[in-house]
C-alpha cells in the first residue's frame, strides 16, 4: 500500500482536492440558490434537484471546457513553438527530434505495443494525447452549452418571455462571456508559468529547472 500511494500520490492528491473542490461548489451553490428563491418567495429547491439542475451543471462543465481548451492547446503548441529559457519548452537548439523513426524505437524494450501495429496507429498514437483532450473540451463545450441554453429557457419561462431553443443558443452573447472570461485566464497563467519559469525554480519540480541552472537553458 505504501508503494502504491508513493508512486500514485499525485494524482491521489490531485483528485482528492478536485472532489474537495467540486463537493465545495455544490454545496454553497446550493445554498446560493435557496437564498435566491427565498428572496423571491419561490419554493427552495432540494439539494438532489439543484445537483442536476442546469445552473450547476453549466458551472461545472463551463470550468472544465476552459482546462481542457488550455491543456490542449499547451500540449499542442509545446510541440512546435519555443521559448528559450523556459523549463515549459523543448530546447530550440536541440536538432534532434525526441520523437524521430518511431519505427525503430518502437522495437525498444517497454515501448507500447501499438506503435508495432503499423504506420497508421504509430502516426494516431503520437497525436493521441492531444486528441483526447481535443474530444474532452468538445465534449464539455457541448454539456457547458445545452446545459445553459436549458438555464436561459426556464429563466425566459418565468418571466414571461419565449425561450431560445437550444441551437439558436449556440449564438448568445452570454454563452460566449461564459467561455471568454474563462479562456483568457487559463491562457494568461499558461503565459505567466512559461516566462516565470525563465527565472524563477522550484526546488525538485520537474515543473522547474534545477536550482543552480542558467537563465539561458531551455527545458528541464
Amino acid at each position: 500500500m505504501r508503494r502504491i500511494l508513493r508512486d500514485n500520490g499525485l494524482t491521489i492528491v490531485l483528485l482528492l482536492l478536485f472532489a474537495f473542490s467540486i463537493c465545495g461548489q455544490w454545496l454553497t451553490g446550493w445554498r446560493v440558490a435557496v437564498e435566491d428563491a427565498i428572496r423571491h418567495g419561490k419554493a427552495a429547491m432540494s439539494l438532489a434537484g439543484y445537483t442536476i439542475s442546469p445552473e450547476f451543471l453549466s458551472s461545472v462543465f463551463e470550468n472544465w471546457e476552459s482546462e481542457f481548451l488550455q491543456t490542449g492547446a499547451y500540449v499542442v503548441l509545446t510541440a512546435t513553438l519555443f521559448q528559450r529559457g523556459s523549463s515549459e519548452s523543448n530546447d530550440p537548439d536541440d536538432t534532434e527530434p525526441r520523437d524521430a523513426d518511431l519505427a525503430a524505437q518502437a522495437e525498444k524494450p517497454g515501448a507500447p505495443v501499438i506503435l508495432r501495429k503499423g504506420p497508421f496507429w504509430r502516426a494516431l498514437y503520437a497525436r493521441s494525447l492531444g486528441i483526447a483532450l481535443a474530444l474532452l473540451f468538445a465534449a464539455s463545450f457541448v454539456l457547458h452549452w445545452t446545459q445553459s441554453a436549458r438555464a436561459a429557457a426556464a429563466e425566459a419561462r418565468e418571466h414571461g418571455e419565449p425561450a431560445v431553443d437550444t441551437l439558436a443558443y449556440l449564438l448568445d452573447p452570454q454563452l460566449w462571456f461564459e467561455s471568454f472570461q474563462n479562456w483568457q485566464s487559463e491562457f494568461l497563467s499558461t503565459a505567466i508559468l512559461v516566462v516565470l519559469s525563465i527565472y524563477l525554480r522550484q526546488r525538485e519540480s520537474p515543473e522547474s529547472k534545477p536550482v543552480a541552472a542558467p537563465h539561458s537553458s531551455t527545458g528541464t
